[in-house]
């Protein structure tokens, strides 16, 4: 009878549609299927780096920067990157007063056998009767005409340094100076003192007027002098790697002074008697004194044996 009873409820059960609540899984069930509380749930974004440590980066770190005038300074494919080696310590030149056997100034045996490698010329062989002519150029007062006349009847050669100014405003004087033979040498832009300046500035007071001189006479410049005779051996090699000749001189004078010329008389015997072989002369053509007497110094070097050439 109890049997029936059960088999007639399980019947009503099934027909109404009653199922019977579904088996907990096990413990051991659970834990496999889920991850534990303690750890959080794995994730497709990459676990960020602590704060301590910066992400890497795909870009390249950057290089550390560099001093200033740590890339080569190059003008126009000469490269100038080196010149902190070479002393920049300002020289003002002159020849002095001492002389050897040949009446040839030693300092400027001295000096140019220790700076000829920078290019630096202060006197030439002493092999040969040979001198050297040279005007500076720094402005005009009117005497470089008759100079430039007396040149021509002497047939003597002559080296002139201009600047740029002097090369602008006399036009017709420096024709002539090229048209007659003469070399016209580079005295810089602005008649500046060299070391005193930046190797930039440098370079530009000697490329400014050699540019402008090859713009408008074609006429390609190789030799430098210094203002103020003012140079370095930095300033040497500058001009050097331009393809210049830094030109000083063996003897010069108080001849630029224009309000206290000397006078023929004084400045005739101190010029001829400072004869000497390789001599590299540098007269102002400003003087009065150099204009009148040129002509007779130019017979009486010829006559104590000299041979008057061209610096080149």
């Amino acid at each position: 009878m109890k049997k029936l009873i059960v088999s007639l409820l399980l019947a009503c059960m099934l027909f109404a549609g009653c199922k019977p609540n579904p088996v907990p899984e096990s413990p051991s069930s659970a834990l496999s299927s889920a991850p534990p509380s303690s750890q959080p749930a794995p994730s497709s974004e990459p676990e960020s780096l602590p704060e301590s440590e910066p992400e890497p980066s795909s870009e390249p770190e950057s290089e550390p920067e560099q001093p200033a005038n740590a890339e080569p300074l190059v003008v126009e494919g000469v490269d100038l990157s080196d010149l902190d080696q070479y002393e920049n310590e300002k020289k003002g030149w002159g020849q002095g007063y001492e002389v050897d056997e040949l009446n040839r100034p030693t300092s400027c045996n001295l000096y140019q056998e220790k700076y000829g490698e920078y290019g630096a010329l202060f006197i030439k062989e002493a092999d040969e009767k040979k001198m050297y002519l040279t005007f500076d150029e720094g402005y005009e007062n009117g005497y470089t005409e008759k100079i430039l006349d007396t040149l021509k009847e002497k047939e003597c050669p002559a080296v002139f340094f201009v600047t740029l100014s002097y090369v602008k405003a006399n036009p017709g004087l420096i024709r002539r100076m090229i048209d007659e033979g003469h070399v016209v040498g580079n005295h810089s832009n602005h008649h500046k003192s060299m070391p005193t300046l930046s190797a930039e500035e440098a370079v530009t007071e000697i490329t400014d007027l050699h540019n402008y001189m090859l713009e408008e006479y074609q006429y390609t410049m190789t030799l430098f002098r210094p203002p103020m005779g003012e140079w370095s051996t930095r300033t040497a090699v500058i001009a050097k790697r331009l393809g210049y000749q830094t030109v000083l001189w063996s003897f010069a004078y108080k001849d630029y002074d224009v309000d206290a010329q000397m006078g023929v008389e004084k400045a005739f015997p101190r010029v001829t008697g400072a004869a000497h072989p390789g001599a590299v002369y540098l007269l102002h053509a400003v003087s009065k004194d150099n204009t009148e007497m040129l002509g007779d110094v130019i017979d009486n070097l010829r006559e104590q044996g000299y041979s008057l050439e061209k610096l080149a």
